[in-house]
């Protein structure tokens, strides 16, 4: 059975995406973003999904992009932020190597930009990061064979430490 050697998973601005490419090419293997892979499926940008298709439609997507990935790829995984609301999916992580991002909410607000497009921060970005934050951080945690803090680190720093700890076994 084909599995990938890491799933990042955390909230917008936590690194996934950067430190998973840094990650793969530490371990020499390949990169996956489910988000890009739900881009592709519907042939448009993830902010116009959710516009003009909906969250629930963006959300089926993104579980069918997690469930192909998992099945599918080798390397590092990252996962949208909000990926791991469905049980499904939560269910299909079980027995991966889930690495929680964990970021403190000034950092992942710098590095997410609020002004990018960002469906679910519309209105209040900060406040609505907040709670986004503070909703999902349970799960993460729940489902983390490894959680590890990104805030103030450089991408590079945070892809070595988790290389270490995946060459030494430490990630569950």
């Amino acid at each position: 059975m084909t599995a990938p050697k890491a799933v990042l998973i955390g909230p917008p601005g936590s690194g996934k995406s950067t430190v998973g490419r840094l990650l793969a090419d530490r371990l020499g293997t390949g990169f996956r973003d489910t988000d890009s892979d739900v881009e592709a499926t519907a042939g448009k940008p993830v902010p116009d999904i959710f516009v003009e298709d909906g969250e629930e439609r963006f959300r089926d997507l993104e579980a069918d992009a997690v469930r192909l990935a998992l099945a599918e790829h080798d390397g590092v995984l990252s996962l949208g932020g909000g990926a791991v609301l469905r049980p499904e999916t939560r269910e299909l992580l079980a027995g991966h190597t889930v690495i929680y991002l964990e970021v403190p909410l000034d950092d992942a607000v710098k590095r997410v930009g609020l002004a990018q497009a960002r469906p679910l921060l519309v209105l209040n970005p900060r406040s609505r990061m907040r709670a986004l934050m503070a909703e999902r951080k349970p799960i993460y945690e729940s489902l983390a064979t490894l959680q590890v803090p990104t805030g103030g680190r450089e991408a590079a720093e945070v892809a070595e430490s988790i290389a270490e700890s995946i060459a030494k076994g430490e990630d569950g």
